[in-house]
């Protein structure tokens, strides 16, 4: 039986703030030239023994102590400097503090008795970082087709017609009109670039800064993503002069705009496979003599159907990126794809890359890597400053060290979590209901095992073409949908609005989430549209948010109450899901580097007090609070 003083030793050993103080953000972390100047804050009550920088050069250990550099009140504060490791640009770091009888860890997932799990080491990466813009944007996904119809673009070349697949024919719809989920794929009802182009005054009214496009080029479906031609813009999408139009008009705007590279796979009707016969030359499907044959993987030479494709789907043969064809043509030859579309008039600010983690040699994933980084040169070689996206709807670490991809779609580390925590589903419908401590341990286990600076570039969102609409998972619950774009404009990464999400569209799983805008301001809803207008101001106003350090403040329940802080100015922030009010919510603003000492309330309802370093908030039911305060004094350690 315990005594009560182990009791209560017990009681206190897993403190409510951490003693030790670091975030990949100035003044902590400072980049200079061929080094790094990293600082740690301690606890001025605590008087350590030794405190050391651990890194890990050719993937053996090495303490460097840090020097005391200066005192605060509140902070004693160390510094080294964190040198390139000679066996790579990634460098991983973590502290260790010493005193006589016990020794403490900080990571970047947290504090620990023990050496931490490298994967959990602060990571940074010597001689490339992601693009700078890329942190201040409000990104809109737009699915071209069912975004806006101009009315002058030329119909579908294959109106009408079948193309053999089991999909019906092409076939023209009114706009608005209800998707058959019997033949989503053929049925157009005219969205176009030009309607893209038309609709950005009132994209800039929202709020959006950058658009990212769902696959344009020439294609015999909805979706294009089993493209025919990767070197022309569909026409009945307006074709190539239409992007060249939307480029001019986004760069007089000071807009960005994305577009989406399906080179994992083609359609079964490219000419390099011709699977039904509709060009002259012989393709792939044709024959083992074929110009393109080795360009496929076929598992029986002899059977033509028994090339590999993308999940089983015959539509979409895999490309071979072992060929040298296939490589040329994607990335390596000067005027590869992933080059030609980056250059005047179009222009492109980048690429998302779907199924990143699949393209591969042979018949999947195999070099991926290799791939993934031939890739990402060509497209920094014309252009240093590009955005590389990657899709991945499960943990992606691997891919986000700074040297594949710049960020990715981050459902695993975002849209998974918030669905769990306030629809209680995942992305799939199934059920998952997880409480704020479980929704803090998940955001900081994905945000943790990469480099700070490639999470500020991370793509958060709620939803996408291949997920339901969110405000379907929570029932058409408004205040839910509330809090869930609050998460998404405050948290670390980039805001990504699915079209139509602002004006209340709803839409379950493929095809339903696909549905025309309605351009009816009747039938809008104004709530959320005002909301997101009112989150891209606060968003645009407070640079902290765009690039500040997270410190999560309390999670308990239904609540989760978190601060995106600078060298300037700190915010905090704190939703409630429960369908009741909280009152006298304490948390304790010791684990910032200043104490706020004048707060404002720019967003949200509830109440809130500070009383000696302690912070207490009333939270409405589904309800949230942000508070803002601006430093009143010099930071120590600067």
């Amino acid at each position: 039986m315990a005594t009560d003083t182990e009791t209560e030793a017990a009681h206190q050993a897993p403190m409510r703030y951490p003693l030790l103080l670091h975030h990949q953000v100035e003044p902590f972390l400072v980049a200079g030239e061929g080094c790094v100047r990293v600082q740690l804050w301690l606890r001025s009550s605590e008087d350590p023994t030794v405190v050391y920088l651990r890194l890990e050069p050719d993937n053996e250990e090495r303490l460097v102590p840090m020097d005391r550099a200066a005192d605060s009140r509140s902070w004693r504060v160390y510094l080294a400097e964190l040198s390139p490791n000679p066996a790579e640009s990634l460098s991983v770091y973590a502290f260790k503090v010493l005193w006589s009888d016990h020794q403490c860890w900080l990571d970047a997932a947290g504090q620990s008795p023990r050496l931490p799990l490298r994967e959990r080491f602060f990571r940074w990466r010597f001689g490339e970082s992601p693009p700078g813009w890329v942190p201040d944007q409000v990104f809109y996904q737009i699915f071209p087709e069912r975004f806006r119809a101009s009315g002058e673009s030329p119909p579908h070349p294959r109106l009408g017609q079948e193309i053999r697949r089991g999909e019906g024919p092409i076939r023209a719809k009114p706009w608005g009109a209800p998707i058959d989920p019997r033949h989503p794929n053929t049925e157009l009802y005219g969205g176009d670039l030009i309607g893209v182009r038309q609709a950005l005054d009132y994209l800039q009214d929202l709020g959006v800064t950058a658009l990212y496009l769902n696959p344009i080029f020439t294609s015999p479906s909805v979706h294009k993503y089993d493209t025919e031609d990767f070197e022309h813009v569909d026409p009945h999408l307006g074709g190539d002069q239409a992007l060249a139009d939307l480029r001019a008009e986004t760069r007089r705007r000071g807009m960005r705009f994305l577009l989406d590279a399906v080179f994992n796979h083609t359609s079964d009707t490219h000419p390099w496979f011709n699977r039904w016969g509709s060009h002259p030359e012989d393709g792939a499907y044709q024959g083992e003599h074929a110009p393109y044959r080795s360009a496929y993987t076929f598992s029986d030479p002899k059977d033509p159907e028994s090339y590999f494709c993308w999940q089983g789907s015959k539509v979409l043969p895999v490309l071979d990126f072992a060929n040298p064809l296939v490589q040329d043509y994607f990335v390596r030859a000067p005027d590869a794809i992933a080059r030609r579309w980056l250059r005047p008039p179009y222009a492109a600010d980048g690429w998302r890359i779907d199924v990143a983690h699949m393209m591969g040699e042979g018949t999947g994933a195999r070099n991926n890597a290799r791939v993934l980084h031939d890739l990402r040169r060509a497209v920094k070689e014309e252009n240093p400053d590009a955005y590389v996206v990657g899709e991945h709807f499960s943990e992606a670490t691997r891919w986000l060290q700074g040297d594949l991809e710049d960020g990715a779609m981050n459902y695993y580390g975002f849209t998974h979590p918030v669905r769990a925590f306030l629809a209680g589903q995942d992305i799939k419908y199934h059920p998952v209901r997880i409480d704020a401590a479980e929704l803090d341990a998940w955001l900081t286990d994905a945000r943790s095992r990469i480099p700070y600076a490639n999470q500020l570039c991370q793509l958060n969102l709620l939803g996408s073409h291949d997920t339901a609409r969110f405000l379907n998972l929570v029932k058409g619950d408004r205040d839910l949908m509330g809090l869930a774009l609050l998460l998404l404009f405050t948290y670390p990464g980039v805001p990504c609005i699915y079209y139509g999400d602002e004006i209340g569209m709803t839409g379950a799983n493929d095809p339903h989430n696909r549905a025309c805008f309605d351009w009816d301001p009747a039938h809008w809803d104004e709530g959320l549209r005002t909301q997101i207008q009112r989150l891209a101001g606060l968003r645009r106003a407070h640079p902290a948010l765009r690039r500040g350090a997270y410190q999560t403040l309390l999670a308990e329940g239904d609540c989760l109450a978190f601060a995106r802080f600078d060298e300037d100015e700190l915010l905090i922030l704190a939703v409630n899901r429960s369908d009741r009010s909280v009152w006298g919510l304490r948390m304790d603003l010791h684990v910032l580097p200043w104490l706020p000492l004048s707060l404002i309330q720019p967003l949200g309802r509830g109440g809130f007090n500070l009383v000696e370093g302690k912070l207490v908030l009333d939270l409405p039911s589904k309800g949230a609070i942000c508070l803002h305060a601006k430093r009143q004094q010099a930071l120590v350690g600067r």
